[in-house]
């Protein structure tokens, strides 16, 4: 058996954020780290930060109250997920540790865990890669309060898991953040095979 639902009677959900720069790789690793999981029978989901804000409440900017604004209403979804044993993986860049740690805390407050893995992917790579294009626009001054750029970070002092993009695949990193869920006894132990 590969990785799978928990032994036992009742299936415990639990919610991972990844956290990091605009194109560190939070939602491919996302994404990955879901088909890993799917694919073993496991239920999880994807909370993509940018694709919640513009479908759910596209009136919240980037101001410092709307971010943490964004993180809350996202957090209060991954909880109601995870309450049924749904494993609800964040991709969302959540600067600042308060939100972090607020969402947290609503999470511990329920049961429920909440793992933080920060991409420590560095910023050249990030600008690089450019996903989204936002760093470009930053460059020809159509954008400002770019995360890393003109507005602040705060790198996670103890994250569960600290990943650098670059310097491994995208399905090393998923087997990864699968290794730890197994660690927290979100899903099954067993290894899944190299592909």
């Amino acid at each position: 058996m590969k990785y799978g639902v928990p032994a036992g009677p009742e299936i415990k959900g639990g919610t991972v954020l990844f956290t990091g720069l605009p194109s560190a790789g939070k939602s491919t690793l996302a994404l990955a780290t879901r088909a890993l999981l799917t694919e073993n029978r496991r239920a999880a989901e994807v909370l993509d930060g940018d694709d919640v804000r513009s479908r759910f409440w596209p009136e919240l900017g980037l101001s410092r109250a709307d971010r943490a604004q964004n993180l809350d209403r996202i957090g209060g979804i991954a909880t109601l997920l995870a309450g049924h044993g749904v494993i609800v993986l964040v991709a969302a860049i959540a600067p600042f540790a308060d939100d972090r740690e607020r969402m947290r805390a609503r999470h511990l407050g329920l049961g429920l865990e909440l793992l933080e893995v920060h991409l420590a992917t560095p910023p050249d790579v990030c600008r690089f890669r450019d996903v989204k294009g936002l760093y470009a626009r930053h460059d020809r001054g159509e954008l400002t309060g770019l995360t890393g750029v003109d507005a602040g970070y705060e790198t996670p002092r103890r994250p569960h898991l600290r990943l650098d993009t670059s310097a491994e695949t995208v399905s090393e990193s998923a087997r990864r953040v699968v290794a730890l869920l197994a660690a927290q006894g979100l899903v099954a132990a067993q290894p899944v095979p190299e592909r």
